[in-house]
């Protein structure tokens, strides 16, 4: 090797080996020898070693090298081989075979290509990835569910639940919970991991439209149906074809309007206003409500059949006091959301946040929660929230506890405790979950002390 060549190869960091005709090699350099030291491969035959002894990969074409050295033309190349290096890693490489033109040898030029191929694989690996996600909803089930965030038993059963939903794509489904607990959230990714990833999601609430355009929304009208309608128009129904379509608030349905959703549910058809013609739901129709639906039957405010049609599939999601350390993680991730949101670099909470987030009773759940947190985060200069930043503990300071005076000849504490849970299950119309809430219980909490008294 001539000497500008040498520094060529050098400055380049690759490893050259010289052979001869006989495929001995000659000469390498000091890039050559670690690579192939790296490598575990060494030579045994000839003073340095034969070229197929070094080079495996090249068995079955050393009759072709030795005419390459022979005609001068042309080269051999092997790109990405890969070998194990002395501590189990793989490393990937390309073997580059030229001829001498001023010699009757040849070169073998080294490079290391492992970052290359790595990232390679990793750009392969998210090609696939995305293709399976829009075109497999199994795997799409995989990548979903965590974003229902939390570690607590009832966050546990949520993501249990969903995952079972999700293998059953027109299930229809009745999502129940506090204002602020994630209902659309939950709705979503149900929706993600069940249906096509070009299937509509169509949101309503029904406690924002007009009564008088609900049922036009919800099913679509014809030309001439109705004063101004000049043109047909297909209803969110319609819209929600092979998707998904999600009632919110669907206790604030007009009574008049139920009968007609109850009819939709059990026929799967409906039709447009000002028209004869049956068009078939293929949706998966998902409710949501913070109201007492079993309340709202009683009191006549909403069907009973309604109700039961909905209520296939019910699923309870959690208020935030309730969730106890789960508020960790979501305060959490809420703030690595607001970083790359407002651009800022608050590195976490200063313990004294805690008992605070813990102890406040989040009437607005994870949607209060997250305000409270970008507001922190909107006026923050330090790198790190402290119980001042979220504005919560005069909050915490004006609510008193309610004042307690212990009769002059004392109680039965377990007498107290079996009426106060007797109260709330009759306030709660013995709704478990609503009656833990009033007691300031986890469910539980409240399932050991029903078994303790006898209550179950």
């Amino acid at each position: 090797m001539n000497t500008n060549f040498r520094r060529l190869i050098d400055g380049k960091n690759l490893g050259v080996i010289v052979f001869d005709t006989h495929l001995n090699i000659v000469e390498k350099n000091k890039i050559a020898e670690d690579i192939l030291s790296t490598a575990g491969q060494s030579g045994s035959r000839g003073p340095l070693g034969n070229l197929l002894d070094v080079f495996p990969e090249f068995i079955g074409s050393g009759q072709f090298i030795k005419k390459l050295l022979t005609s001068k033309i042309g080269e051999f190349h092997l790109e990405y081989v890969n070998r194990l290096d002395e501590n189990g890693q793989l490393r990937y490489f390309d073997f580059l075979v030229l001829p001498d033109e001023k010699s009757d040898n040849g070169f073998v030029v080294i490079e290391d290509v492992t970052a290359q191929a790595l990232y390679l694989q990793e750009k392969n690996q998210q090609k696939y990835d995305l293709f399976l996600f829009k075109h497999s909803s199994t795997f799409r089930r995989r990548y979903q569910s965590p974003s229902i965030l939390g570690e607590s038993e009832a966050i546990q059963q949520v993501r249990k639940t969903i995952q079972k939903l999700c293998k059953v794509p027109l299930a229809t489904i009745l999502l129940m919970g506090e204002t602020g607990t994630g209902k659309n959230l939950c709705a979503q990714v149900i929706h993600d991991c069940s249906t096509p990833v070009d299937a509509p999601f169509v949101d309503i609430n029904c406690a924002a439209l007009p009564e008088h355009l609900i049922e036009s929304e919800l099913f679509g009208y014809e030309k001439g149906a109705f004063t101004h309608a000049t043109t047909s128009r297909p209803g969110l129904l319609e819209e929600a074809k092979g998707g998904t379509i999600l009632l919110d608030e669907i206790g604030e349905l007009p009574y008049n309007l139920q009968n007609k959703l109850l009819s939709v549910l059990e026929t799967k058809k409906f039709r447009r206003l000002g028209s004869n013609k049956l068009i078939e739901v293929k949706s998966r129709i998902i409710s949501a409500t913070n109201r007492d639906l079993q309340k709202a039957v009683k009191e006549k405010k909403f069907r009973e059949d309604l109700y039961y049609r909905l209520n296939v599939v019910s699923l309870y999601l959690p208020p935030l006091r309730e969730m106890e350390e789960d508020i960790k993680i979501i305060a959490d991730h809420l703030r690595k959301i607001f970083n790359i949101e407002l651009k800022k670099q608050v590195n976490g909470f200063s313990e004294d946040v805690w008992p605070a987030l813990l102890e406040y009773s989040w009437p607005g759940n994870v949607r209060e929660l997250s305000n409270c947190i970008e507001r922190a985060m909107i006026f923050i200069e330090k790198n790190q929230i402290q119980p001042e930043d979220l504005n919560i503990t005069a909050q915490l300071q004006t609510h008193e506890p309610q004042r307690w005076i212990l009769p002059a000849n004392g109680i039965v504490l377990e007498d107290v405790e079996r009426r106060l849970i007797v109260s709330a299950l009759k306030q709660s119309d013995n709704n478990k979950s609503k009656a833990a809430r009033l007691l300031g219980l986890t469910r539980d909490t409240l399932r050991y002390r029903l078994e303790k008294y006898q209550l179950g």
